[in-house]
């Protein structure tokens, strides 16, 4: 499909959000509506969202679009959502339990694949509380009667367009997809103890809105919803990033470092990334991390800071060490919430400090992943940094770019996500952005003198114990 507006919906983990964009997938200034979504955490690693809560965000963010008159001429709907969230269904269609996103911890890792590199090379993932493997049995062991399982973006399709049924990608970020075939991995829904008929069926065809809400959105009522994409992968498009050349860093709730790819370009997988799909002809490598934006919200928050602030010592002279696992890590990490570290603390460490520290941690992690995936596909690939935590932070985008040790290019607009669902839907790319974060030599001294220091730290808490 091309020309033509669209509305664009970013089904995410800390708000949900409803975009209008143009032809050339530009957000329009002013046509976004958007509701906060706080996931239900505790200690034990719970973090939950209500499904019917999560709908009627994105129903009042269409209530205010179309009160507006923002989607008259909106002839396609293309969706984003978070990967990895999933939710058990009762027989009447209702949820029975609620949706478990890629923050809950809780999940026990059930038994391990006969050929654990075998299973990794197949799903790109690895059997992990993340995913659904050990997501599915830890729902199922706390419902009642027969359900099937879905995720968030499938239940919110089922609500409004009567079709439950999952995309490609959503599919591959559940880790029970073959993702070289394209259908559910016979192994991985064995572990999971899941049946065929208990996930959802895979399709790419698009929808449309079921009676009910084309009533109550008449300017959608013939609109195209096309299959949702994962979050991912959206990024990777939105921040001009849909070729093998270049690396997307997005930072937003969380990290991530991805690479868009065609089959006949995938290198060999290594053990610390993992492979999704974006659609039927493109893959997607990456690594994540559950610390990014979140950790600069806790370190302002338990700091007392505005939460705005930025650092005033600049990149590298924090004189302190942090390893940001606050939340844990993503597989095949296992470490659990709670095993964040900042070592070197003193009765003169100030806050402004501790922020630079925990910011750092996190530019420090991207660095070595960005080594893992250069390493993998063999040469060196141009950096583009995306999402709202990097645009917020100019201090932040200096240090990404000091410990890369290059330029780093910057995503022309925080909604990344969003932006790349509409230009799939659009068939067209998203233009590299041109503004350039270029690296200042005393920071990227700093930095590597920060890093050896913290490789050597980060290095110990790897070995075993």
């Amino acid at each position: 499909m091309t020309g033509g507006r669209v509305l664009a919906l970013d089904l995410g983990t800390s708000s949900v959000r409803a975009l209008v964009c143009d032809a050339s997938a530009a957000p329009l200034p002013g046509l976004l509506a958007r509701r906060a979504v706080e996931p239900q955490q505790d200690e034990d690693g719970r973090a939950e969202v209500d499904p019917d809560v999560y709908v009627a965000g994105l129903v009042e963010c269409l209530d205010e679009l179309s009160a507006a008159g923002s989607l008259d001429g909106i002839s396609v709907v293309a969706t984003s959502s978070q990967w990895h969230s999933v939710l058990a269904i009762s027989a009447d269609g209702r949820p029975a339990s609620p949706v478990l996103t890629w923050l809950d911890t809780r999940a026990p890792a059930p038994s391990e694949p006969a050929d654990p590199e075998a299973f990794h090379r197949r799903t790109g993932a690895w059997v992990h509380p993340l995913y659904w493997t050990a997501k599915a049995p830890f729902v199922r062991s706390s419902v009642a009667g027969a359900v099937r399982f879905r995720g968030l973006p499938d239940y919110v399709r089922g609500v409004l367009l009567g079709d439950d049924s999952t995309s490609l990608s959503v599919a591959s970020g559940t880790g029970l997809l073959d993702v070289g075939a394209g259908h559910w991995d016979a192994e991985a829904l064995a572990i999971a103890g899941l049946a065929e008929n208990e996930v959802p069926p895979i399709s790419d065809a698009p929808g449309r809105l079921a009676s009910k809400w084309a009533a109550r959105w008449p300017a959608l009522a013939t609109a195209d919803w096309q299959p949702v994409l994962g979050d991912g992968a959206a990024s990777n498009l939105g921040a001009g990033c849909a070729t093998s050349d270049a690396l997307a860093v997005t930072v937003g709730t969380s990290a991530a470092l991805r690479v868009v790819h065609g089959g006949d370009e995938a290198p060999d997988l290594p053990w610390g990334a993992w492979r999704y799909r974006v659609d039927a002809e493109r893959l997607v490598t990456g690594v994540a991390f559950s610390g990014g934006g979140v950790l600069h919200a806790w370190a302002v928050r338990l700091l007392g800071l505005d939460k705005d602030a930025e650092p005033t010592v600049a990149p590298g002279r924090s004189g302190l060490l942090s390893v940001p696992l606050h939340a844990g890590s993503r597989p095949p990490g296992s470490a659990p919430a709670g095993s964040g570290l900042v070592y070197g603390l003193s009765l003169d460490t100030s806050a402004e400090e501790f922020l630079a520290a925990t910011l750092e941690g996190v530019a420090i992690e991207v660095a070595r992943a960005a080594e893992l995936l250069e390493k993998a596909f063999g040469r060196r690939l141009e950096i583009v940094l995306g999402g709202g935590a990097t645009h917020a932070s100019p201090w932040w985008r200096r240090t990404f770019a000091a410990t890369l040790d290059r330029p780093v290019l910057l995503a022309s607009d925080p909604e990344v996500g969003a932006r790349g669902a509409a230009a799939l839907a659009l068939n067209l790319a998203v233009d590299r952005p041109v503004e350039i974060v270029r690296p200042d030599p005393g920071d990227v001294k700093a930095m590597a003198a920060a890093r050896s220091r913290y490789d050597a730290l980060r290095n110990g808490l790897d070995q075993p114990h």
